[in-house]
């Protein structure tokens, strides 16, 4: 594995536990229910429209990310590890 791809591995895992974090506490009320990097969280319903906005609130402020009107669609929000990639994305994107 290469020194980038390694690193972006590791950022990767950290975005997945603070959404992790942040869907079990303010999605889910506090309840863990074994939320994985994998699990479908549209599919199970874990995000609906109103709290897909509230999370991008929530990477907005926590990130610093603006989540343009063409990246908010469901493949990004199909579960956290492909949550984590668009916050990587989205921040490597940004002006230094």
């Amino acid at each position: 594995m290469t020194p980038e791809r390694e690193e972006r591995s590791v950022q990767q895992q950290q975005v997945i536990e603070i959404l992790r974090e942040y869907i079990a506490r303010e999605v889910l009320d506090g309840k863990d229910i074994g939320l994985e990097a994998s699990t479908p969280l549209l599919e199970w319903g874990v995000l609906n429209s109103f709290e897909i906005t509230r999370l991008i609130s929530f990477m907005t402020g926590r990130f610093g990310v603006t989540v343009p009107s063409n990246k908010a669609v469901g493949t990004h929000f199909q579960d956290l590890r492909s949550l984590s990639s668009l916050i990587i994305d989205l921040t490597q994107q940004r002006p230094r």
